[in-house]
C-alpha cells in the first residue's frame, strides 16, 4: 500500500475531522509503516465545515464580539482561509439554536443581525470572499437581522424602523439599502446548502425549520405570512424575486436574504468543501481511501461528505472503506454509493459517554483492523 487517503468528517461533540484524521492514520502505519497518508478532514456544510476548510488550508479560527439570536453579547468564531481572501462563517457559531436552552428560544423574535456583525468583521479584515454554512440557526427572520446589522433600513408604513425578528416582517412596507455596506457590493457569496426548499408555504422555512426551533402552529402560520410579505417588499424594491428559489427557506430564509440582497450562489456543503481542499488531485493517484464520520445510516447517501469522497474515488477505481461511531438504520445503503466497506468503534459493550471519551483509542484500533481486512488481498 502505498498512499492512504484520510478523508473524515469530525465526530460531532467528541473529536474535530483533522482529529479523527490523525487518529486514522495512527491505525494505518500500524499496518503499512511505508505507506503515505495524506490528511484531508471534510464536511458537508454543517457542524465542522469552518474547522475543516481551516485545516485544509492553513488559516485560522478568528473571534469577534457579535449578539446572538436573542440579542445577548457572545464570542463567535470565523474562518480566515488560507489564501487571506476567503473567510467562512458558521451561523450556528452566532445565532444557533444550540446556543439557547429550550426556555430560551424565541423564533418569533430572533434575528440574524450577529451574522451581519460577522460580516463587517470580516470585511474589516480584508477578506471579500465568503462561503456560509447555514445549518443549526435558531432564526426564521430571512436574513432581515443581517440587514438590519449592515445598515439597510426595513420600515413599516409610518416610516419607522421595523423591530427585530421574523415576526416583525409582517409590517414590512419598504426596504432601503442606500446606506448599507457598500463593500458587499463586490462580496463574492458562496452557501453551503442541502436543502431546496422555497421561502414560504408547506415546504417553506416556517413550516419545515420552525418546529425544531419552538414554532407553534399558530407561530408557524404568522411566521409565514410575514415572510411572504418580505420576499413582496424584496421584489417591489430590490427586483428580485426570492419566493420560488430553491433553498431560499434555508436557516430561517437566510438564504433568500443572502440570495435577495447579496446575488449568493448556494451549493451542496460537500462539494464547496472537496472543492476547496483540493480533493480530487489528491484522489488520482490513491491506493486507498478512508472515510469517517459519527454514525452511519440511510441519512448519510443524502449529500453528505462520506458517500461525496467515495463517489469521486470510484471515478478512479480506488477502494473505499468507512469507519463510524455507530452503524444505524439502514447503514448498508452506503455500499450502493461508493462505500465498500464499514467499522464501528464500538468492539465492546459500551456507554456513549465511554466511547466519545475514548474516541481517538477507538478509531485507530477500528482503522487497523480495516487495514489487515484489506492487506489479505493485497
Amino acid at each position: 500500500m502505498k498512499k492512504v487517503v484520510i478523508a473524515p468528517q469530525g465526530f460531532k461533540e467528541s473529536l474535530s475531522g483533522m482529529q479523527i484524521a490523525e487518529a486514522m492514520s495512527l491505525g494505518v502505519q500500524r499496518v503499512w509503516p511505508d505507506a503515505e497518508t495524506v490528511l484531508i478532514p471534510v464536511a458537508d456544510g454543517g457542524d465542522g465545515t469552518l474547522q475543516a476548510l481551516v485545516d485544509s488550508s492553513g488559516g485560522e479560527v478568528r473571534t469577534a464580539n457579535v449578539e446572538d439570536a436573542i440579542g445577548r453579547p457572545i464570542t463567535a468564531e470565523w474562518g480566515a482561509l488560507g489564501d487571506a481572501t476567503t473567510a467562512v462563517i458558521e451561523v450556528a457559531s452566532a445565532v444557533g439554536l444550540a446556543r439557547l436552552s429550550p426556555d430560551e428560544r424565541d423564533v418569533r423574535n430572533a434575528s440574524t443581525f450577529g451574522i451581519g456583525q460577522l460580516f463587517t468583521q470580516a470585511l474589516d479584515a480584508g477578506f471579500s470572499n465568503f462561503i456560509i454554512g447555514v445549518g443549526g440557526s435558531a432564526t426564521n427572520d430571512g436574513g432581515a437581522g443581517m440587514i438590519q446589522a449592515m445598515g439597510g433600513n426595513l420600515t413599516d408604513k409610518n416610516g419607522e424602523e421595523l423591530p427585530r425578528g421574523g415576526i416583525a416582517l409582517s409590517s414590512l412596507a419598504s426596504i432601503d439599502i442606500s446606506s448599507m455596506d457598500p463593500r458587499m457590493l463586490h462580496a463574492d457569496i458562496v452557501v453551503a446548502c442541502d436543502v431546496n426548499n422555497p421561502l414560504c408555504g408547506p415546504r417553506g422555512a416556517s413550516a419545515i425549520f420552525g418546529p425544531q426551533k419552538g414554532a407553534t402552529f399558530q407561530d408557524v402560520q404568522e411566521l409565514d405570512a410575514a415572510l411572504a410579505n418580505y420576499s413582496e417588499v424584496i421584489a417591489k424594491d430590490l427586483n428580485t424575486d426570492v419566493a420560488e428559489i430553491p433553498g431560499a427557506g434555508a436557516s430561517g430564509g437566510l438564504g433568500a436574504g443572502l440570495m435577495g440582497f447579496f446575488g449568493a450562489r448556494l451549493r451542496l456543503g460537500a462539494d464547496i468543501v472537496l472543492e476547496a481542499v483540493s480533493l480530487e488531485e489528491h484522489l488520482i493517484d490513491a491506493d486507498l481511501v478512508i472515510v469517517g464520520e459519527g454514525q452511519f445510516d440511510r441519512s448519510t447517501v443524502f449529500n453528505k461528505s462520506p458517500v461525496a469522497v467515495a463517489q469521486r474515488a470510484k471515478k478512479h477505481g480506488t477502494p473505499v472503506i468507512g469507519i463510524a461511531g455507530s452503524l444505524g438504520a439502514g447503514f448498508r445503503e452506503v455500499h450502493q454509493h461508493g462505500i465498500d466497506a464499514v467499522f464501528s468503534l464500538v468492539n465492546r459493550p459500551m456507554s456513549l459517554k465511554a466511547a466519545m471519551e475514548d474516541t481517538k483509542r477507538l478509531v485507530a484500533i477500528a482503522t487497523e483492523e480495516a487495514c489487515r481486512a484489506v492487506s489479505l488481498k493485497t
